[in-house]
Parts: C-alpha cells; structure tokens; sequence
C-alpha cells in the first residue's frame, strides 16, 4: 500500500516549496540582473525540485527543462515533467509577477498530476482542486499572448477572430488566465517544450478543459522528442468559433 502524500500533493508541495525558495533569492540577491538572475533561478529551482522529488518519489523518472535528458524515462512508467522557472524573463524584471513553477506527472501515458504555482501572486492552481470558471464578459474574445514576442501566427487569428490580445509572461500564467478569467483563451504557434505546457495543461484537464495542439491533435508527452510546439487552451463557449478561425488559417 502507498503511503505519504498522493501525488497531487506533491505536485502542489514542489511548485509552491520552489516558488518561496525563488521569491526569496528574488529579493536576497539584489547584487544579479537580468541574465545573471535567470541562471541562478533556473539553477536554484531545478536542484531544488530534483531534491524533493528524490526524496518524495525515488523511484520516478524527471524530465526537466534544467536537466539533461536521461533515455531511461522513455522506459519509465512514471515521469515528472517540469519547469524549475516558466517565464525566467519576468522573473529577472524586478517586480513583475507574471512568472511560475510547473510540475507535473506523466504515467503510463497520460498526465495524471499538475500544479501550476504563481510564486510572486501567492497562488496555486492544481489539477485535483479545480475551480469554476468565472463568467466570462461581453464583448470580443480576449487571447493572452506573449507581451514581448507575440507570433505572427496569433496575431492573424487575432484579426480573424475580432479577438483583443492580453500580453503576459510565462506560458503557465497565460494558461492559467484562462482559469481565473484574465483570458478566453491561450493560443501558442510559436514553439514550446513538453515542460512548458504539461503542467499547465494537466491543471487545465482538471478544470474541464481539453487542452489539443492547434490542428486539434491531442498532446502526447514523454516522447524521445521533447518539443511539442503548439497548445490551445480555451473556454468552451470561445472553443468552435477559435477552433473554426484555426481551421480557416490552416
């Protein structure tokens, strides 16, 4: 019989131990910036997270956009995928709080476990605890893009849709916008990683959501190829008429 805490708990103890750890180098280390701040965040949370899940689950596999790749997950029936530090561009531009910590579970081909922290909102989504989906308003939909790089390819569904864009940081504080009402919907065409998008789209699965990439296919995970480059993510009532400006765009 398994004992301990579930994997859902883990996957919430991770994301938010990592995230006080990250808030605290934040404000501590006022002596880095920019890329200097981005390396020791990203260094400071992936040995962190390998830490604990070592000692919480020494048996599984992890995948981790900080670590190199081991083969062996590939024969592994259970793998955490994460993100030590989504949005490590946010998270250097004191104080900005559009950034997160992403982990999740994969096991015998599925995502069963995520949690998505926002360290620097104090706040924590997770795929076993989901919330209801706050009313959406009237008026066009309103797609969360990167506020720095937003790809061409968004911006004519943008266009297409009549949609209004929502600039933010990280890929799991635009998915998760979806949740908390900030966004209808989250489109990326731009290139990602499994890390970028299992946990937020775990969280999603357990909202009621059904996360696919942008031709509708579903998303597989822990495949030899890491890269997974494109994620919808969206409110039912917004899902056929972006599903139908999708196909349209081809």
């Amino acid at each position: 019989m398994t004992t301990g805490p579930t994997d859902h708990a883990v996957c919430a103890e991770v994301a938010q131990d990592t995230g006080r750890l990250l808030v605290a180098l934040r404000a501590a280390r006022t002596d880095l910036e920019g890329r200097d701040l981005k390396d020791a965040g990203d260094a400071a949370a992936h040995e962190h997270i390998v830490g604990l899940l070592g000692r919480l689950r020494p048996g599984d596999a992890v995948l981790s956009e900080e670590g190199a790749d081991d083969s062996r997950r590939l024969s592994a029936s259970r793998v955490w995928i994460v993100d030590p530090l989504d949005g490590t561009r946010e998270f250097s531009e004191r104080p900005r709080d559009d950034w997160a910590v992403h982990v999740a579970l994969w096991q015998d081909g599925a995502l069963v476990a995520g949690a998505v922290a926002l360290p620097a909102r104090d706040a924590l989504h997770r795929m076993d605890r989901p919330v209801p989906l706050p009313p959406r308003p009237d008026g066009p939909v309103r797609l969360a893009v990167s506020r720095s790089r937003p790809p061409r390819f968004v911006l004519a569904l943008a266009e297409r849709l009549g949609a209004t864009l929502v600039p933010m940081g990280s890929a799991g504080v635009k998915a998760t916008a979806v949740l908390d009402g900030t966004a209808d919907a989250y489109v990326h065409a731009g290139g990602q990683y499994e890390w970028d998008s299992a946990a937020p789209v775990a969280v999603a699965l357990g909202h009621g959501l059904a996360p696919t990439r942008v031709d509708g296919s579903p998303l597989r995970y822990n495949r030899p190829d890491p890269w997974l480059p494109d994620l919808v993510v969206a409110r039912p009532e917004v899902l056929p008429p972006l599903r139908a400006a999708l196909d349209e765009l081809g």
